[in-house]
């Protein structure tokens, strides 16, 4: 397995650029160790503080104190940390679109958009901005697009659920969209996950209260499909 590359670490914080295809925490079956297990191995005690889906790259935060944990668990729950994701999605995007959409959970661990009353929905939004298109490419499907989702909300499966409620979908995605993987011009796959990256992440220090920024660069199968779709 991978080992994720650490950002940042000091004695309250320890953030990490997540590998795909990582789970963050066991999963309900067991056998498969989680990111947390493995850091926790050479870093001691973690509590999780955030979560990012096993196909989703970038990075990942987790507290070394209890007492940092509530702090930024309060933060997080407040909304006050300011997240940016890539996601490589089919269609044309505008240059910028509000989605504003209640999202409720739906069967087998999946969300979706809720119905005008729904009482299990819960108010959402995502600014989404078109980064960059791509030339339409038999061997892609059709047309993609390079987009930066910015979550004003931290619901489950949000991004992913908006985009494809808006019609741009993520390039591959079993749950919302597409499940075969995305393939180049040689029928080798390119991605065979959810093409969704935490790239930044912006908040407080829970003990001195210091602006913290973590970046973490494009994961290598994504950094490769990009430049295959740019020819």
């Amino acid at each position: 397995m991978t080992a994720p590359a650490v950002l940042h670490e000091d004695g309250y914080v320890l953030a990490v650029d997540k590998p795909p295809g990582r789970l963050v925490i066991p999963g309900r079956q067991g056998g498969e160790p989680s990111l947390r297990e493995e850091l926790e191995a050479s870093h001691g005690r973690l509590w999780v503080v955030h979560r990012l889906d096993r196909g989703t790259s970038g990075v990942l935060v987790f507290a070394r104190t209890a007492e940092a944990h509530r702090t930024l668990n309060l933060a997080f729950d407040r909304g006050e940390p300011r997240k940016r994701y890539l996601a490589l999605v089919r269609g044309s995007p505008p240059p910028e679109r509000r989605i504003d959409v209640p999202i409720a959970p739906a069967r087998r661990g999946r969300m979706r958009p809720a119905r005008s009353g729904d009482p299990r929905g819960k108010p959402s939004a995502t600014v989404v901005r078109l980064v960059e298109t791509f030339p339409a490419r038999p061997w892609a499907g059709g047309a993609l697009a390079l987009v930066e989702a910015l979550p004003e909300t931290g619901r489950t499966h949000q991004i992913r659920v908006h985009l494809a409620d808006a019609g741009w979908p993520l390039a591959v995605d079993p749950d919302y969209g597409q499940e075969e993987p995305l393939r180049g011009p040689d029928a080798r796959i390119l991605l065979g996950r959810t093409p969704l990256h935490a790239s930044r992440l912006e908040l407080r220090h829970p003990a001195t209260g210091a602006a913290l920024v973590l970046e973490a660069p494009l994961p290598a199968d994504l950094a490769e499909t990009l430049a295959a779709l740019r020819g």
